[in-house]
């Protein structure tokens, strides 16, 4: 076996080895940092829950907020 990353052939003892090896060390959520990512999303994560639509709206009317100040200030001066 040549270690250049050369595949074994298909239905090999060895390619069936290679296989469940690849398969353990990267199935599972809990581990590494897709574990870390997926804690946040669900319902034992600490802190507000708050959906996605509704941060989309408030940082939206905020913008909106602040481009209105922006106005009434250039128009308070005038």
């Amino acid at each position: 076996m040549a270690l250049s990353g050369a595949v074994p052939p298909r239905g090999s003892a060895a390619a069936a080895a290679s296989m469940r090896r690849r398969r353990t060390t990267s199935s599972g959520a809990s581990g590494g940092a897709a574990g870390t990512m997926l804690q946040f999303y669900t319902d034992d994560a600490p802190g507000l829950k708050i959906s996605p639509n509704v941060v989309l709206v408030m940082s939206i009317g905020f913008i909106a907020f602040v481009a209105v100040l922006h106005v009434m200030g250039k128009l308070y001066f005038v």
